[in-house]
């Protein structure tokens, strides 16, 4: 009997630890031998097991044994509620990631934008035409993949890096367009407010002068310009991949700690839709800049 819900336990924390970043909630870990859903609905089984007790598993942290207590209850409530086998594991999935603090299952408690239940591209007409390498795993994900460039694991990770990093740039730039004009507008003396003209003013004789003032910046070079840019953004690019003094290891693309100083990541949950809403105001950026 031990045995056996020692072997519940292991086979529901693999499943409810590495379901999200494996493939979706909704799924479990894709293997070989078992289906997605049979993956699955073993591992709530196994946790709905111990929601009465952990006496039968008296080798158990108390705390670890608390929560899986908890994650069963939940587990065995849902189940008798006729939910789906998607819905149970997603929920369930958000209340593991709760507990513990992960990052990654708290992306289970946003259902508005994650997971199956996401929105789709093609909005109630997209069943059927969702790429089933596109989960719900990632912000911004609407199941739009026709040329099939996120099938390959490793390419779609290096083009979701390079959408945010161009993302970033594009709402810089959308800024560096709308302010200098809103500034101009709103009585600030500026050399030249609209940005496809501003560039041309460094080659005038006085030069280029930020708010027409050259003891703020005053720049005659285009080669100094150019120069500039080349070490400035080419070393905090080379900072983003490769670490430095503030820290080593870090996520490429959330890296967190000091680079956070508003603690807007210290929600997993808000973090989850603050990423929601930054990959879609530089989609809309890009498209702007691209205008």
């Amino acid at each position: 009997m031990r045995t056996a819900a020692l072997c519940a336990v292991g086979l529901a924390v693999v499943s409810l630890g590495l379901s999200y970043r494996s493939t979706n909630v909704g799924a479990g870990i894709v293997a070989k031998q078992m289906s997605p859903q049979t993956m699955v609905r073993s591992g709530l089984n196994g946790v709905s097991q111990l929601r009465a007790s952990r006496a039968g598993v008296p080798h158990l942290p108390k705390k670890m044994a608390t929560q899986m207590q908890a994650v069963g209850a939940l587990t065995n409530s849902l189940m008798e509620s006729g939910k789906s086998i998607q819905q149970v594991a997603q929920e369930v999935v958000c209340t593991r990631g709760l507990m513990t603090g992960s990052s990654v299952l708290t992306h289970a408690c946003n259902v508005e934008w994650y997971g199956p239940d996401r929105p789709k591209w093609l909005g109630p007409f997209s069943d059927g035409d969702v790429p089933p390498h596109l989960k719900g795993e990632f912000p911004g994900d609407y199941g739009w993949d026709t040329a099939g460039l996120a099938s390959d694991p490793a390419t779609f990770a290096q083009l979701r890096e390079a959408e945010v990093m161009n993302a970033r740039f594009a709402m810089l730039g959308a800024a560096g367009c709308l302010v200098p004009e809103w500034l101009a507008e709103n009585g600030v003396s500026v050399q030249e407010p609209v940005w496809f003209k501003a560039g041309s003013t460094i080659f005038a004789d006085g030069g280029l002068n930020y708010l027409n003032s050259p003891s703020l910046i005053h720049a005659q070079s285009i080669l100094a310009i150019l120069g500039a840019q080349v070490v400035l953004m080419g070393g905090a690019e080379y900072y983003r991949v490769n670490g430095g003094p503030l820290g080593k290891d870090l996520d490429k693309i959330y890296p967190g700690g000091a680079f956070d100083p508003l603690g807007l990541s210290d929600d997993p949950e808000s973090l989850a839709e603050l990423k929601v809403k930054e990959i879609k105001n530089g989609r809309l950026a890009m498209t702007a800049m691209l205008g």
